[in-house]
């Protein structure tokens, strides 16, 4: 019996359409869960075969190939990538990143540099309370930006809505990437189907995980249904050439990264990596 495909996902709200019953789709798979920045270590080491990973973290491994057509984006607001501050973009100075992101901190420091500032950056772990830092601003991702408040920040960023309101463009934060040399023997089949599966049943997974995190259902289901877009079509690619050419430009990203998609004849178009 051959070795199951590696796959690893993260555990946030957002991914749950994408992963939703995703074993039962491949008998070759066998799938962990993690934060994102942790997904995208454990594909460097050679500890998972594909990973949704953060955008910004296949660029920088420069070898890696897409799964076509699965994504997770935005096409303004996202509602789960928030930068919180204490005052306005030009006047920060200094700002807390959620370790458990890469993408949308490189976004964060994006946008700082769009409006002119280039502040001391340090990392919130996840155990600390992001109301307990003095920093001007703290971004926050995931399930812990759902439910953050933060009332000594007179403002409240949504880095999707900042970005498209930017560039006219939607934002891919994470996609499905496989390294090189990796033969999916079909899985790449199952994560389409996993994901047409968690789109036709997105009521049920809204009511199961509003339960979970302490969420109205009606809102988690608009926000996988109207906010989280899983395809990635020629806009989103667009938007994903733009961040990679401006990450490029800050040295967050190695410059002239292209996007490659996998196919099942691609480990033979591609043996000399």
């Amino acid at each position: 019996m051959e070795t199951p495909i590696r796959v690893g996902a993260v555990a946030y709200l957002n991914t749950k359409p994408l992963i939703e019953r995703l074993p039962e789709f491949s008998s070759e798979l066998s799938l962990s869960l993690e934060l994102p920045s942790v997904l995208a270590d454990q594909m460097a080491c050679d500890e998972l075969d594909v990973g949704l990973i953060p955008v910004v973290e296949y660029f920088r491994a420069q070898n890696y190939t897409i799964v076509p057509n699965i994504a997770i984006a935005s096409r303004g607001p996202v509602l789960s990538v928030t930068l919180f501050s204490r005052v306005p973009w030009a006047r920060i100075r200094t700002v807390a990143l959620d370790i458990g992101s890469r993408t949308s901190a490189a976004l964060t420091q994006v946008l700082l540099h769009r409006h002119g500032v280039t502040p001391q950056v340090q990392p919130l772990p996840m155990e600390m309370a992001p109301d307990q830092l003095d920093t001007d601003a703290v971004l926050l991702i995931g399930d812990r930006a759902m439910h953050a408040c933060l009332p000594g920040h007179r403002y409240a960023y949504d880095l999707g809505e900042e970005w498209t309101d930017w560039t006219g463009l939607p934002f891919v934060f994470a996609v499905w990437a496989v390294r090189p040399g990796v033969d999916l023997r079909g899985v790449e089949s199952a994560l389409q189907q996993a994901k047409n599966y968690g789109r036709e049943h997105v009521g049920g997974i809204a009511q199961r995980e509003a339960a979970r995190l302490g969420l109205d259902a009606g809102y988690v289901r608009r926000y996988l249904t109207n906010i989280i877009h899983y395809d990635l079509g020629p806009r989103e690619q667009a938007g994903l050439e733009r961040f990679a050419a401006l990450t490029a430009e800050l040295g967050l990203a190695p410059k002239g990264v292209g996007c490659e998609y996998y196919h099942s004849t691609h480990l033979v178009e591609s043996h000399g990596w």
